[in-house]
């Protein structure tokens, strides 16, 4: 395994413009907040709101993207949950009362992690041994909300890759119909065409989410004859429950979340095959926190068996419990997952298994030791001991990974495929 020198942190400096929420939904109430906050701004003479409003341009403008649209994005947002008829804003006005419903935020503050990667919608003007890609990131930020950011780059065939420049803004997606906020509803999001997809970030936004949205494991998913849709199952997280939960884009640009339904769903950490296995929907599942099941559904949606044991612990390194690391990858010789094993002292190391090609509930074979395991400084972090994907990707004969570091930064490593070939052809 060879580690690349690259890695990516945690950085309080990325904001984000969101919104600040005063209890709209009360508006009738006595002593609510939000109606107390707009009379006491209707309340200001026009100098003073000039004067208000400049002082936040002074302070903000340079770090957010198109603020004044924001604002008058939150205002409409506030007008239309506030009974808001009976005043005559000015411009400004409607401005400043946007500024008070939104704040910064800290996306990536806490923690960078937990990375997965897929080919890029636009392969154009790329060389036969080069892959322009996709990668999602977990970011962590204030009280400790996680978040999907994305970087795009390409990986060459020889191990090496680049990843593209982020600008000074970074931007939230826009939520279709600020109506679905339920527990239980499918949204739809929209990024904006005028900000890329490596300053774009996903928060959450149903109830459901509202703890975080956790460990997204892209995959290119082939519904044949090259008809590609990109598939991520992540964790929702709603500070007490948990749930999978579905990612579906085709471009980048507009994406659903919806949930996952059936009794499979309740669990974390489900990765999908990227093709049908006979004529069905696939994927690799942690049933009962500690084995790996291969599942099985004819509804991407709705997963309802438990599954069919597929492994379970066998080496010192993994006896607490083993997990998938992303989606199977197709290669000549068979189905190739990347697993993580938790061993003593809970230290989190990755290892490979390959599964049969036509039948993947067959193991072939496994790696009797870690193929990547944190040393030296990669030890220390926000949970120490601790290395972790979500996804890697096939580029030409090579492995490229990336990979969490002690829940805290991001590494990546390249092996070719032969290597790992070998390592998992040592044992049984």
């Amino acid at each position: 395994m060879d580690l690349l020198d690259l890695r990516l942190h945690a950085d309080p400096s990325r904001v984000v413009l969101r919104p600040f929420h005063l209890g709209w939904q009360a508006r009738s109430a006595p002593g609510d907040r939000a109606v107390r906050l707009i009379e006491d701004i209707a309340s200001l003479p026009e100098e003073a709101v000039t004067r208000e409003y400049d002082k936040v341009l002074s302070d903000f403008k340079e770090r957010h993207w198109q603020i004044e649209r924001m604002f008058i994005e939150r205002y409409r947002e506030a007008e239309s949950s506030l009974d808001l008829a009976k005043y005559d804003f000015s411009e400004t006005q409607k401005k400043l009362v946007g500024a008070y419903f939104c704040h910064e935020y800290t996306y990536a503050a806490a923690a960078l992690m937990n990375p997965s990667i897929v080919p890029h919608p636009d392969q154009s003007g790329m060389a036969k041994d080069a892959c322009r890609f996709v990668m999602s990131l977990r970011a962590v930020g204030e009280g400790h909300i996680s978040s999907i950011a994305f970087r795009e780059g390409i990986a060459e065939g020889d191990g090496t890759f680049g990843l593209w420049p982020q600008s000074a803004f970074a931007t939230s997606v826009e939520l279709e119909d600020s109506t679905l906020t339920d527990a239980d509803s499918s949204v739809t999001v929209h990024r904006n065409l005028e900000s890329n997809l490596s300053n774009t970030v996903i928060f959450p936004i149903t109830e459901q989410q509202a703890g975080g949205l956790e460990d997204l494991r892209l995959v290119r998913f082939d519904h044949g004859g090259e008809d590609y849709e990109w598939v991520g199952t992540y964790t929702a997280y709603s500070g007490s429950s948990i749930r999978s939960e579905l990612l579906r884009t085709r471009d980048f640009v507009s994406f659903d979340l919806e949930p996952i339904e059936g009794r499979a769903g309740r669990n974390k950490g489900m990765a999908l095959f990227p093709e049908k296995i006979d004529g069905q929907y696939a994927m690799i599942g942690r049933q009962d926190g500690k084995n790996l099941y291969l599942l099985k559904s004819d509804r991407l949606d709705h997963w309802e068996s438990e599954g069919t044991f597929l492994m379970g612990p066998k080496y010192p390194w993994e006896f607490i419990q083993i997990g998938n690391c992303g989606s199977p990858i197709r290669t000549d010789r068979g189905w190739l997952i990347l697993t993580h094993g938790v061993g003593a002292m809970r230290k989190y190391s990755l290892g490979a298994a390959l599964l049969d090609l036509d039948d993947p509930s067959k193991v072939i074979g496994r790696t009797p030791e870690p193929i990547l395991t944190a040393v030296d400084a990669d030890r220390s972090g926000y949970v120490p001991n601790v290395v972790y994907t979500c996804g890697a990707m096939r580029v030409e004969d090579r492995l490229f990974i990336p990979y969490g570091i002690s829940d805290s930064a991001v590494g990546f490593a390249t092996v070719s495929l032969e290597k790992m070939f070998q390592i998992i052809d040592q044992q049984d």
